[in-house]
């Protein structure tokens, strides 16, 4: 049927020049460390005839890592006038621009004997995917149909681990991780953003967008042919004019309307605490301890990088499975059951470092649960928070929701990475207590104030959302979670 393979084609062109990207910058810049730091010894030695201390090397490679969440943050703030303004297919095509300045200035930095290029290209390459991790859901989400809705938007998760599992093969040494590849390594990204520019113009704009931004019914109904095909497109119609009949004389809201507007108060706590928790829950600085936690259970140092491409597989093994149950599942049972699992393993992970050396089996069992936190982390947070602004705001504060969302998730990934190294010195075996704290508070959250979109249309959704938020203010009491939830009927 050529409208699902449309719908296919839309997934995989967003996906592999979205946020496989993210997944795929992440876990390159690992292979070549020391060789770039080398470089950046010689290449300021050549300058100046002085080489650097080792602390300023450490110094220079940080901001060279952190301008990556940096160029993120950045981003995740264009990404909401660019999905406005552009629509959101263009934005992504025209979104590839940053990847190709990336590629060119880390592919040409050891030519040019100039390391602060390499800088320069982890920025811009920030930027893109700050702007393909708001606006590739947002867009699969609104062009697919209602009882895919899920399984389509949460793609995105499925194609960061894709990202982050080619990003350690392609980081191999016998593939582009040895000493004379790194810039070709670096600028390897250019490839997947050449695919998605040969092959998402042929996909449709969202329909949502279409209709509801740009009130052009005509293009709407010939973009919702295209990735429904003949069936009847009526009902589907009609709840998009609904919903385009109650938000008009709206126009699309900042960021900051969406903190000052009492009638959003539960959906922007909803999305503030899950997209924080996303990052601080501790599952990136999983793949910090795994070199040493494999290490220290015996597996040869030449091999632990074969061995961490196997963590990476279990993110996508577990973001495809919960692509698969999403929608029959539901957003809450995933979400909660991630986050609780999370909680337990935390508590497992660390008594186990703390036994390391004095029990022989220890480093199986943190092993072990390195795998499993991975694992809880890819069947439900991973997925499911990127999924939820586009379900829970309506058109006009979708972007603007995104903005926040993403924001935070750069900010706390930039947060984390600064104080991961901090908080392993001063709390050694126990440094998993700060993420343990957070992964019970977001489960207890999502147990009692977070309810189920599945199936839902967003009207529905929305209205939902709106007996909560004005609830407390008639009676003036505090909400309480599963009472609301039982009573409500579809």
């Amino acid at each position: 049927q050529l409208q699902s393979k449309i719908l296919i084609l839309t997934i995989c062109a967003a996906g592999i020049g979205g946020t496989f990207q993210y997944g795929y910058n992440i876990s390159i810049i690992n292979a070549p460390t020391s060789y770039i730091q080398m470089f950046m010894n010689e290449t300021w030695l050549e300058r100046t005839g002085v080489p650097l201390e080792s602390n300023v090397v450490l110094l220079l490679w940080s901001f060279t890592v952190s301008a990556y969440p940096l160029g993120g943050l950045t981003g995740a703030v264009v990404a909401g006038p660019m999905a406005i303004m552009l629509g959101r297919k263009m934005s992504l095509l025209l979104n590839n621009v940053f990847v190709i300045i990336a590629a060119v200035l880390s592919g040409f930095s050891r030519m040019a004997k100039s390391f602060e290029m390499i800088m320069l290209s982890r920025f811009f390459t920030g930027v893109n995917a700050g702007v393909s991790m708001n606006i590739q859901p947002m867009y699969l989400a609104e062009s697919a149909p209602k009882k895919l809705r899920g399984a389509v938007a949460l793609t995105s998760a499925s194609f960061t681990s894709l990202g982050l599992v080619l990003g350690q093969v392609v980081g191999l040494r016998e593939l582009l991780g040895g000493e004379e590849n790194w810039p070709f390594l670096l600028a390897s990204n250019v490839v997947p953003a050449l695919i998605q520019l040969m092959f998402l113009p042929w996909s449709p704009e969202s329909p949502r967008y279409l209709l509801i931004d740009r009130g052009d019914k005509e293009s709407c109904i010939s973009a919702l042919q295209k990735l429904r095909g003949n069936s009847d497109l009526s009902a589907e119609l009609e709840e998009m004019l609904a919903e385009q009949h109650a938000v008009k004389g709206q126009r699309a809201k900042n960021p900051w309307e969406l903190f000052q507007n009492p009638s959003v108060r539960w959906q922007l706590t909803s999305i503030v605490v899950l997209s924080s928790a996303m990052q601080l829950c501790g599952n990136d600085s999983m793949y910090f301890y795994a070199a040493y936690v494999f290490q220290e259970a015996g597996i040869p140092r030449d091999k632990i990088p074969y061995v961490v491409i196997g963590t990476g597989s279990c993110e996508l093994i577990t973001s495809v499975t919960c692509n698969m149950i999403i929608d029959y599942a539901g957003r809450r049972p995933l979400l909660l059951g991630g986050y609780i699992f999370m909680a337990g393993w935390a508590i497992v992970f660390m008594v186990a470092l703390s036994q390391q050396t004095q029990i022989s089996w220890m480093p199986y069992l943190s092993m072990a649960c390195i795998f499993a936190y991975i694992l809880s982390f890819g069947i439900g947070p991973a997925g499911v928070t990127g999924v939820l602004p586009t379900e829970v705001f309506d058109q006009m504060s979708r972007p603007a929701a995104y903005m926040i969302c993403g924001s935070l998730l750069w900010f706390n990934l930039f947060l984390v990475g600064t104080a991961f190294p901090f908080i392993v010195k001063s709390l050694a075996h126990f440094c998993y207590v700060p993420f343990l704290v957070v992964c019970v508070c977001t489960a207890l959250f999502v147990g009692l104030f977070l309810p189920e979109t599945k199936g839902k249309s967003f009207l529905e959704i929305s209205e939902e959302f709106k007996k909560r938020n004005f609830k407390a203010q008639t009676h003036a009491v505090f909400y309480k979670g599963p009472e609301e939830i039982k009573t409500t009927v579809l």
